[in-house]
């Protein structure tokens, strides 16, 4: 790793910031477990979080974890415990809990060589699904960087960032069995246009299409593009970034788009904007593209992460680098745009806290964020974390959309003992699996509103609004 750097080490791994905003180191890597873990954590229906370290572990290769939200990690998955690493190496995205309760996710190398789709029991069994660059000439892709999301018809969709007809990169549709379909390959029109190099994985909103992004490419400015694409593989894009003077816009985006509250998406980009250290952005679903922030490094650089939308309906989200110590920052960011740095990284003499924050923040059902910093820690080898600001708890239905009778997972904390769930007021029968989850079903008469669980404790609301169709 030649960008780790020794520093002498800091016991303090906590700080106070101003208000109720309290920053804590909850784990730091040490090769042995893993490192680099640049990927956005997800919250299982156990009430565990999982993740991946991209490099190191037993095997050098990277590693699955699972760690509790009080920061106790156990590794679940070594990879390159295979023969020839067909089982992949460089585990670069986060992963994905189905519907079924298993894990899926992405390697960006291994398999045939080019990277490949996996599934993972919580209890660490691997299934290789697909390797990549099974076709002549990588026609269905070859390396995917990002992660897959669940379609609402079970099947899983992702990027791959190299390959496909035109080398351009791909999207894919692969189902729970592992028979792929490339739905589109970039660079399909003159001077590729349309885009190139999906590093970013997709986001799939409420009207059933997939939304996501290029690193380059869309002609004249090649600064990028934001498309739209069909489940049956029809893509328009949407925005073409550098298409303003100077890049005001923004350009080269890295990180997947989020669907906001008010039904437009959000998202950064690495470089642009008035000081060509990057931005944040906000589109319509007809394509109009409004840049909300610049950043000037002191109060970050380099936002290539995805947003996530806290239950008090501002964003959160990290920069790669800038800052007060230039490692990179955690910043919340009002929907028009008011922005406010809460965290510089490397605050900690040795950088305790970690640096160089490559991924996004994950808001638990506890009401507090938690991240990965790439590098830093105790050992250099980057970092668990955990941001509070003071937000309550709340729940979070799996999928976030369904017809009446769907199976719907919701996910919380202290549920045991829950003598309620309701759909925007209607009942609904449910059972309590476990203190993290409940099963229910979407009862008649639901109509789109906020889910509700009742428990000794209080009454508990969904972040975001269920949606039936």
């Amino acid at each position: 790793m030649t960008l780790k750097t020794i520093f002498a080490l800091c016991a303090a791994t906590a700080m106070a910031l101003p208000a109720q905003e309290t920053f804590t180191t909850l784990h730091s890597f040490d090769s042995t477990d893993g490192a680099n873990p640049g990927v956005v954590l997800i919250q299982a229906t156990n009430g565990a979080l999982y993740g991946t370290a991209s490099s190191f572990g037993a095997n050098g290769a990277g590693t699955v974890f699972k760690m509790t939200p009080g920061g106790t990690l156990t590794t679940v998955y070594n990879f390159c415990s295979e023969s020839g690493c067909m089982d992949g190496v460089l585990p670069e995205a986060g992963l994905l809990q189905a519907t079924s309760g298993d894990f899926y996710g992405t390697t960006n190398g291994g398999g045939l060589g080019y990277g490949t789709v996996f599934k993972i029991t919580p209890g660490g069994t691997l299934t290789t699904l697909y390797s990549f660059c099974s076709q002549s000439g990588c026609a269905d892709g070859a390396n995917p960087f990002a992660g897959l999301v669940q379609g609402a018809n079970g099947d899983f969709y992702g990027t791959a960032r190299n390959g496909g007809a035109n080398s351009g990169g791909t999207v894919f549709e692969i189902t729970p069995s592992g028979t792929l379909t490339t739905l589109y390959s970039f660079c399909s029109e003159s001077g590729c246009a349309d885009g190139a190099f999906p590093v970013a994985g997709l986001l799939q909103t409420a009207d059933g299409n997939l939304y996501g992004i290029t690193l380059s490419g869309g002609r004249p400015a090649d600064g990028g593009t934001v498309f739209e694409i069909t489940p049956t593989g029809r893509l328009t894009t949407m925005h073409k970034f550098c298409s303003q003077n100077d890049c005001t816009d923004g350009s080269n985006p890295l990180a997947a788009l989020v669907e906001a509250t008010d039904g437009d998406l959000y998202g950064t980009t690495s470089g642009g904007g008035t000081s060509d250290l990057g931005t944040v952005f906000k589109i319509t679903r007809s394509g109009t593209l409004t840049t909300l922030h610049s950043f000037d490094r002191t109060d970050g650089s380099a936002p290539g992460a995805v947003l996530a939308q806290g239950t008090d309906g501002n964003f959160y989200g990290t920069t790669n680098s800038g800052g007060a110590r230039g490692y990179g920052t955690i910043f919340e960011m009002a929907p028009s745009g008011t922005l406010a740095t809460l965290h510089s990284f490397c605050e900690h003499l040795g950088c305790t806290d970690g640096r160089n924050p490559g991924a996004g923040l994950m808001q638990a059902t506890n009401g507090t964020f938690y991240g990965t910093a790439s590098f830093g820690g105790a050992n250099q080898d980057g970092t668990v974390f955990n941001f509070s600001v003071g937000l309550g708890a709340f729940v979070k239905t799996q999928p976030a959309r369904g017809e009446v009778g769907a199976a719907i997972g919701i996910l919380g904390t202290d549920l045991t003992g829950a003598t309620s769930v309701s759909f925007n007021g209607t009942e609904a029968a449910f059972t309590v699996v476990s203190g993290s989850e409940i099963i229910t079903a979407v009862p008649v008469g639901a109509t789109t509103g906020t889910v509700q669980v009742v428990t000794p404790s209080g009454t508990l609301s969904s972040n975001v609004p269920f949606r039936v169709p």
